[in-house]
């Protein structure tokens, strides 16, 4: 850890501002007792800051950034925003380090952020697992490495974090209920699929939806909510099983990725009339199933903006110490149909 003036001025004996004044040749010093401050600085190894910056201007800045279920085709609009970034700050001599994790896992999630240190990163984007692992490593980063963090996508609390970048995942939930609130007149059952209950985006999500069911749709009865791991298959198979065993069922809602298997589901049932379904991300299969009119609705939190905005802003706070002003940049909330695609 880099040396301080305090911890000169601890050791000399004296005040911060004379160590201040030693280092910076300034102000009224006795000539002794500058020098004995400028010698016990080298002996501490203390660096200039013209030094550092001299140093800076020659040193290529580095920027990280650690992603999750890179195999989720959600993921393609947050990359092509990370690649664009990528480009632009090329330009400026910046250099973006990704490491895609594949699932929501937090062994995976250290193993990429310690990678990233081991290769000098400046300041670190993340989409964090929420655990206390992550939380802690982030936390060291910014406290003892001086490492900017933003989050993106995915927030975690109690985190010195510089701001966060994504949906605001709750209120989202909210206007899910919303949605389907309407269209089922608040009468019948809804099932409820996520993708991982360790997913902190999802969890939220689902949690707004609760609320706002139980607040203003009393008469609307959660169907369960179950865990597809972001599988096809799996959401096939629960939306199946829940319409062949569970009367009622009058909507459905999908808050995570495989939408594709509510399609596949209604394809093998055959139903008569389908319940009504509202998803998440504007992808290129989510807008076909809109046009099929397998789905209703789609919510889109604009993936494109969440790859691109945190590497510019860990960009102007490296570059020129310019923070964002505000903890959370939340995207807009777009509702989708087959009409306004």
């Amino acid at each position: 850890m880099a040396v301080t003036i305090q911890q000169i001025a601890d050791k000399a004996g004296v005040s911060r501002g004379t160590v201040d004044r030693a280092l910076n040749h300034r102000g009224r010093i006795n000539p002794q007792v500058a020098e004995r401050i400028c010698l016990l600085a080298e002996e501490m190894g203390y660096v200039h800051k013209r030094r550092k910056r001299s140093d800076n201007k020659d040193k290529k800045l580095k920027i990280g950034i650690v992603t999750q279920l890179a195999k989720s085709s959600f993921m393609m609009e947050v990359n092509r925003g990370i690649k664009k970034a990528e480009e632009e700050l090329q330009e400026k001599g910046i250099e973006l380090i990704l490491k895609e994790g594949i699932s929501v896992d937090e062994e995976e999630q250290i193993r990429a952020i310690e990678e990233l240190e081991e290769e000098g990163v400046h300041g670190l984007a993340i989409m964090p697992v929420e655990c206390e692992r992550i939380r802690v490593k982030l936390n060291s980063l910014t406290e003892e490495k001086k490492i900017p963090v933003v989050t993106f996508n995915s927030d975690i609390v109690g985190t010195k974090r510089i701001c966060f970048v994504g949906m605001d995942n709750r209120k989202s939930g909210k206007t899910a209920a919303g949605l389907l609130g309407l269209l089922t007149r608040g009468m019948g059952k809804i099932l409820v699929i996520t993708g991982y209950f360790s997913n902190h985006v999802d969890n939220q999500r689902v949690d707004g939806f609760i609320e706002e069911i139980k607040s203003r749709y009393p008469q609307l009865e959660i169907a369960g909510v179950h865990g597809s791991f972001d599988e096809t298959d799996e959401v096939e198979h629960i939306v199946e099983t829940t319409m062949v065993n569970t009367t009622g069922i009058t909507g459905i809602l999908v808050v995570s990725g495989g939408q594709a298997g509510v399609g596949r589901a209604f394809e093998k049932l055959r139903l008569e009339q389908r319940p009504y379904v509202v998803i998440y991300d504007q992808t290129p299969k989510n807008e076909k199933a809109l046009r099929d009119n397998t789905v209703d609705f789609l919510i889109d939190q604009n993936g494109y903006i969440q790859g691109y905005l945190p590497p510019h802003i860990l960009s102007d706070l490296l570059v020129q110490g310019v923070d964002p002003g505000q903890e959370y940049l939340y995207t807009d909330i777009n509702i989708k149909m087959s009409y306004n695609l």
